[in-house]
C-alpha cells in the first residue's frame, strides 16, 4: 500500500520508518541539522515541494522534505490498507 506525501509523490507505506514534525523542531537543533546535511551529502534527501517544509518523511532508502503536516501524513499511515 502506498501513501501520498505531496506533489504526485507516493511512498510505500511499509517503508516509512519515521515522520518528523519540523514545525516543532527549532532550526538551531544541531542533531536535526546534522541528520539533514548527512542525508543530503549521501544523495538520500529529496524535496517534495518548494513550499515551506512542515515535515520529514524518513523511509528505508530516502528522506523526503514535505509541505504536508506530520499529522496528515500520520493519519494516512494509520488508515487501514483496504480503505
Amino acid at each position: 500500500m502506498f501513501i501520498h506525501i505531496g506533489n504526485d509523490l507516493s511512498v510505500l507505506k511499509s517503508s516509512v520508518t519515521c515522520v518528523v514534525n519540523l514545525e516543532t523542531v527549532p532550526p538551531s537543533r544541531k542533531d536535526m541539522a546534522d541528520y539533514i546535511n548527512s542525508e543530503d551529502e549521501q544523495g538520500r534527501l529529496q524535496y517534495v515541494t518548494d513550499d515551506i517544509p512542515k515535515s520529514l518523511v524518513i523511509t528505508d532508502d530516502k528522506t523526503y522534505v514535505c509541505s504536508l503536516s506530520s499529522s496528515l501524513i500520520l493519519n494516512r499511515l494509520n488508515l487501514p490498507d483496504n480503505f
